[in-house]
């Protein structure tokens, strides 16, 4: 699993390069775009990633002969399906 600080820098990398890539063009309305997608997705990101970490100590704390999360959420979804009965 890669760590937080590793995929926020990813994040910061993709979009450093394209708001300088806008800013040599003097694109200003990209160069705004990008910086409010950047916050955006920073903070979707890192909902994620708390939620995987949340889930990741869940599953550390599970009982061995409980199901794992993965078959829970196999679970879940195919008793939310709607199939024909």
């Amino acid at each position: 699993m890669r760590a937080k600080s590793q995929i926020i820098g990813s994040l910061e990398k993709i979009y450093t390069e394209a708001y300088e890539n806008a800013a040599a063009a003097d694109d200003r309305t990209r160069m705004d775009a990008l910086d409010f997608g950047f916050q955006r997705d920073q903070v979707m990101l890192e909902v994620m990633l708390d939620l995987r970490d949340a889930l990741a100590v869940l599953q550390e704390e599970a009982a061995p002969d409980e199901p794992s999360l993965l078959d829970r959420a196999r679970a879940i979804r195919d008793f939310a399906k709607l199939r024909p009965r």
